[in-house]
């Protein structure tokens, strides 16, 4: 069946192994498919990715469980994210080394979508020293740092041993914050709706006073400005006072703030940009931690940028001067980061949802269970990697099954994925029921 795993056994003797693709029945008794080489299988046991030969004719049969470790042993695949639906019991792999490439996961509401992004993430914390930030807009991983009961003390123990931040809001514990003095002049302007044209006045104003703004302490020049009688630092204040900025509680003031946070690369730093009171702290939350990163990326230190619920950030129809500014610096990540160690994993419900030019720089995929076919025919557009047989399965894939595509997989597979190691923070809200009637 597609997504299968074979050997080819040729008249000379020689083993190869494969993976299958398409099928169909031609005739009686009669099936034709494709699909393409994995490599030849060495006597000495071992999978030479580059050694299978040509062949007229062969053999074929099911893979069995030594030669789907093989398969995994040779692609260097590390990560249990699962089981392998064709193969009950047997580990479904992914390549920790090819997360240095963009990837997009989606699946529709209710699919386990997010519980296997937790899962994955739990995998690179364990077995890599790759640093990933995740923008968690529900709350869903603020619980990345409590190791489930029943979890294997083995795999509780790596997970125990790494640095886990996590920011939030308020409350106990660190919170997010920003510092609205180290932000670029651009999204301090888009934070105040100005518009180098049609707020011509009070925009070049802001312009001259940006070593101000960079260094003097905030409520200390607000009262200067307000005290001013040049008009246009008068407005300007006046336009900080009713938008009522220096109120919001995301700026950082005597706290740290997120990006001084990410720069000492803790192994996963989780960003909780829900709970604040104003709309637009989450994106100013978000936008300095990205601008920071990008500002940085000659450092090239690498990081994966884990965005759940990714249409919150990168849709298309975004229109606010911040949503602009968000948007537009994650498509530029999309297009350059990756030379710099910025590797990009956006999550979201439906690929229309994220704007096209994010989605199309992505080499790997993830995709849950969804039933719009619009959406499987534009996912199959973009993915042309990823097999049509098998995209075409995802409206009848159970909760927590997941078909992945691309360079972090050994071969396009469908799987189910595995328990988490840790809490999970956003579990559904149950409907509650009645107890039994007596009488």
């Amino acid at each position: 069946m597609p997504g299968e795993f074979v050997t080819l056994a040729s008249a000379s003797g020689d083993l190869a192994v494969g993976h299958v693709e398409a099928h169909s029945v031609t005739g009686p008794g009669v099936t034709t498919g494709f699909g393409r080489l994995l490599g030849s299988v060495h006597p000495d046991a071992r999978l030479n990715a580059r050694g299978a030969k040509p062949f007229e004719s062969a053999i074929v049969a099911a893979a069995d469980t030594a030669v789907l470790e093989l398969v995994h042993e040779s692609a260097k695949a590390t990560l249990a994210v699962g089981t392998l639906a064709s193969y009950p019991g047997v580990d479904a792999r992914l390549l920790p080394h090819r997360f240095n490439r963009h990837t997009f996961w989606c699946g529709q509401s209710g699919s386990g979508k997010t519980f296997a992004l937790g899962v994955l993430i739990e995998q690179l914390l364990s077995h890599t020293d790759l640093p990933v930030v995740i923008f968690d807009p529900n709350s869903d991983f603020v619980k990345l740092d409590r190791v489930r009961p029943g979890a294997s003390e083995e795999e509780a123990e790596l997970l125990r041993s790494r640095e886990i931040r996590i920011l939030r809001p308020d409350g106990d514990g660190e919170h997010l914050r920003a510092r609205f003095t180290a932000l670029p002049f651009p999204v301090k302007a888009a934070l105040l709706r100005l518009d180098p044209l049609l707020d011509r006045d009070e925009y070049n104003t802001m312009l001259h006073l940006e070593g101000a703004f960079q260094n003097e302490d905030t409520v200390a020049l607000m009262r200067r400005l307000l005290g001013s009688e040049n008009p246009g630092e008068h407005a300007l204040a006046l336009r900080i006072d009713n938008l009522n900025v220096l109120a919001w509680s995301v700026w950082a003031r005597e706290e740290v703030a997120a990006t001084e946070v990410i720069v000492d690369r803790p192994n996963a730093t989780v960003l909780d940009l829900g709970g604040f009171e104003f709309a637009e702290e989450p994106l100013i939350a978000a936008l300095s931690v990205l601008d920071d990163l990008w500002a940085r990326r000659e450092e090239r230190r690498p990081i994966l940028i884990v965005i759940d619920e990714a249409h919150n950030l990168c849709s298309p129809d975004l229109t606010s001067p911040l949503q602009v500014a968000i948007r537009e610096q994650i498509m530029q990540i999309a297009a350059e980061g990756r030379k710099f160690g910025l590797w990009l994993l956006l999550s979201t419900q439906r690929p229309s949802k994220v704007h096209p030019s994010i989605i199309s720089q992505c080499d790997n995929l993830a995709l849950m269970k969804m039933s719009s076919p619009h959406d499987l025919e534009e996912l199959g557009t973009i993915f042309g990697f990823a097999p049509a047989a098998l995209v075409s399965q995802s409206p009848n894939f159970r909760q927590g099954e997941a078909l992945f595509a691309g360079g972090f997989a050994p071969g396009p597979v469908i799987v189910q994925v595995r328990d988490r190691l840790t809490v999970e923070g956003g579990v559904d809200v149950p409907v509650p029921l009645r107890g039994p009637v007596s009488g």
